[in-house]
């Protein structure tokens, strides 16, 4: 078996549901478009810059703190998500905030608390690899 063919997309679209679960449309009738997300998949190279940016948040909290443990606020841990998730964002699709468009549009819709159904469904499909299974990467 070749290995490849199990390789995953480097991006692949989310159709985003709202608050109930419910698929989010754009438009009516033949306007009618899907409410979807584009995202980095965990194998990319975007992603790996997004776990080391991680990791390098948790030695710098350890240095500033003397290597003691500490607990992150909520305001410095809906801040910091919002930043992991818009990094792994690569595009929305249908939809739209005020007038922010590309990270900026990113980190209004995950750094909003009453939005937060959405930083969930993103931060969990990015945990299931199967999500971006697709056309496998070329050797």
């Amino acid at each position: 078996m070749d290995i490849l063919t199990q390789a995953i997309a480097d991006t692949a679209p989310l159709h985003l549901k709202d608050a109930n679960g419910v698929l989010m449309y754009s438009g009516e009738g033949a306007d009618r478009r899907p409410v979807r997300v584009i995202l980095h998949s965990p194998g990319s190279e975007a992603y790996a810059q997004i776990e080391t940016k991680q990791t390098q948040r948790v030695l710098k909290r350890l240095d500033d703190n003397d290597g003691k443990r500490t607990a992150m606020s909520a305001e410095e841990r809906l801040a910091q998500t919002a930043e992991d998730l818009a990094d792994a964002t690569v595009e929305f699709e249908n939809l739209t905030l005020a007038d922010k468009t590309g990270r900026a549009l990113a980190l209004a819709v995950y750094g909003n608390r009453s939005l937060g159904f959405i930083a969930n469904q993103v931060s969990k499909a990015l945990a299931d690899w199967g999500n971006f299974k697709g056309a496998p990467a070329t050797p």
